[in-house]
């Protein structure tokens, strides 16, 4: 089964782009936690991709969309791109206002499923906290729980798996400070990465052992 995972620096987390299905092209991410478990529980069965690109938009990953998942063919494909439309927007101007993340993101999903019929395909909604990255613009910041409800609201039309990653990961922070999760508000350290890698694990469970 192959598994390609598309998204931004939470995605990327400094993966090794010249060296596909090894330890470190997986980077220090939620990707690596999940094909070393996956790996470990079922050796030879997944032939897994991270296609992370930090500094992504929707509007980049779907300008690299034939490259790095179509050519690939996935039976699985995961999406995990926002922050970056909201967070360009605000340091430089340069973001993705929600109406055209919503036409691109519906756009890509559509012409993914033309070329991939049965590709079984994951939705997963951008998060943001109080941190180094967000603190002198944390009102401006708040607009990424829009972009989490495009994210919803596209799996449903289409009937995709969704997971909701801020609310997985505020039932750590409300007890545990978002701190002990996230560097900067936006970057998950090692408990975030774990903490969305059992989310994805427990969404895709029954795709993964059909």
């Amino acid at each position: 089964m192959k598994i390609v995972f598309l998204g931004d620096s939470i995605t990327d987390m400094g993966r090794d782009r010249t060296a596909d299905l090894t330890a470190f092209s997986y980077g220090a991410s939620y990707v690596y936690l999940i094909t070393a478990k996956l790996a470990k529980e079922n050796p030879g069965k997944f032939e897994i991709y991270n296609r992370g690109v930090s500094g992504d938009r929707i509007v980049d990953a779907y300008a690299r969309i034939k490259k790095d998942v179509w050519n690939l063919k996935p039976d699985v494909l995961s999406i995990f791109i926002g922050i970056n439309d909201v967070l360009h927007e605000v340091l430089a101007g340069n973001g993705v206002d929600i109406i055209r993340y919503e036409n691109v993101y519906r756009t890509l999903i559509k012409e993914t499923l033309e070329r991939l019929p049965n590709v079984k395909i994951v939705l997963m909604a951008p998060y943001v906290y109080d941190g180094s990255l967000t603190e002198e613009n944390r009102e401006a910041f708040n607009a990424v729980a829009d972009y989490a409800k495009v994210v919803e609201q596209l799996a449903g039309e289409f009937g995709l798996m969704f997971i909701p990653v801020q609310k997985k990961l505020d039932e750590y922070v409300n007890k545990y400070g978002a701190d002990k999760f996230s560097y900067d508000g936006v970057h998950p350290d090692l408990a975030g990465s774990m903490v969305i890698a059992e989310a994805w694990l427990e969404k895709t469970k029954d795709v993964l052992n059909g």
